[in-house]
């Protein structure tokens, strides 16, 4: 017996000049390509009469970035001039927190919720992880999304490595992790992405370490 077709939404998390020509520039993958695969992960969802969520972080006045009305804190073009159901604003990481996104959802039948935009490892991570706990499957297009640098009393990680590590950590559980294509693909087919689990991860980490 086949598995029922997810009903799916797409969610564009702040694709904003902050991070494109501001003071926040996404360094992984490159910017000028992450932004090609969202705006065609946004072309298919309209082709697929999916509804699209497009999300925009706000910061308070003065703040040195994200600040409201600011030309970093106005979406970029890419996804300014596309079609999207709906616009929300938030100040925190998941937007799930700040609005009554899950109705919206829930109204509409979605199940399944396709994550592209900013940042990996922070609001998108954040809202996947909310997406989850609420009940939704999720997915994640590792190259319609990206992240920065990061180093701190903690320590130091490249931008390169912030994005696999938390992708590879998604696919764990939380997010179901596929490239624009495979995603465009699944969405053709009306099939679910695959998602991995903590202990068959756990496991192949071994498997692929044994030396043959």
């Amino acid at each position: 017996m086949n598995a029922p077709a997810p009903k799916r939404a797409l969610i564009v998390v702040d694709v904003q000049n902050e991070y494109v020509t501001g003071d926040l520039r996404i360094q992984y993958p490159p910017v000028a390509e992450s932004l090609a695969q969202i705006g065609r992960a946004m072309d298919t969802a309209v082709a697929a009469e999916m509804p699209i969520v497009v999300v925009q972080h706000t910061a308070p006045a003065g703040a040195p970035i994200f600040d409201r009305g600011t030309a970093g804190w106005q979406l970029h073009h890419s996804v300014a001039e596309r079609h999207y159901d709906l616009a929300l604003e938030k100040t925190v990481p998941s937007v799930f927190a700040e609005n009554d996104l899950e109705s919206w959802l829930r109204e509409r039948g979605v199940d399944t919720i396709a994550v592209v935009g900013y940042l990996t490892h922070h609001c998108n991570n954040a809202l996947i992880t909310h997406a989850h706990h609420a009940g939704f499957a999720t997915e994640h297009l590792s190259d319609a999304t990206g992240t920065v640098p990061l180093t701190n009393a903690a320590g130091q990680a490249t931008a390169a490595e912030i994005h696999r590590v938390l992708n590879v950590v998604m696919h764990s559980q939380f997010a179901a992790v596929s490239t624009t294509d495979q995603w465009i693909d699944r969405v053709g087919n009306a099939t679910a992405t695959p998602i991995g689990n903590l202990f068959d991860s756990y496991n192949s980490s071994f498997a692929s370490a044994a030396p043959r």
